[in-house]
């Protein structure tokens, strides 16, 4: 009886122990399959814009995010509705400032020249709304640790357009969202 007990007590515990390593062999690539399975493809790296009307609204500010598959680029245009914030956006080999044709210096190994069809000032009274200089990196933006983002660049207000340049590590897919107050720049950390 002793002996039965043993013999079934050792079974259980072996099959205890061979379904605990077994198990996670089998989970761990239906895990890893999820997580790139969640990562977005198909954005494409070619030049995007919709040239919607203006809504006479202004850039005020512009931020940056990081995320496990991509890094973001947000432009803030309060009070501008998704449909009327105009944009283009495309890999350039040089960013040229407009208006002067001036070339802005940028690190990384591609570099987007992003441009929203809003002022960053008031058209009205020509007060800026927007803190950017010229030519230098974009206020308040801090690009230690993202995967993708290496560079910003304010470059100018010009004709009711304002342009931004971001360097990023290479040439990696890039997506173009227009929300209520909000342009995204999202670009992927890999193919």
């Amino acid at each position: 009886m002793v002996r039965s007990r043993t013999v079934w007590a050792c079974a259980a515990l072996l099959t205890v122990t061979l379904g605990a390593t077994a198990m996670p062999a089998v989970a761990a690539p239906a895990a890893a399959q999820r997580a790139v399975a969640a990562c977005p493809t198909g954005w494409g790296s070619l030049d995007k814009s919709d040239f919607a009307g203006t809504s006479g609204e202004s850039v005020t500010n512009v931020r940056t995010g990081r995320h496990d598959c991509y890094d973001r680029f947000v432009v803030d245009v309060p009070g501008a509705s998704a449909d009327q914030l105009g944009y283009a956006v495309g890999y350039v080999d040089e960013l040229i400032q407009d208006g002067s044709g001036k070339p802005i210096p940028i690190n990384g190994g591609a570099i987007l020249d992003i441009r929203v069809m809003a002022p960053a000032y008031d058209p009205e009274t020509g007060t800026a709304t927007y803190p950017g200089v010229p030519r230098q990196p974009l206020p308040g933006v801090n690009l230690t640790g993202y995967s993708t983002f290496r560079d910003t660049r304010y470059g100018v207000s010009f004709e009711g357009q304002t342009q931004f340049g971001l360097g990023v590590r290479a040439r990696l897919p890039f997506r173009v969202l227009q929300l209520d107050g909000h342009l995204v720049v999202d670009v992927a950390h890999s193919w």
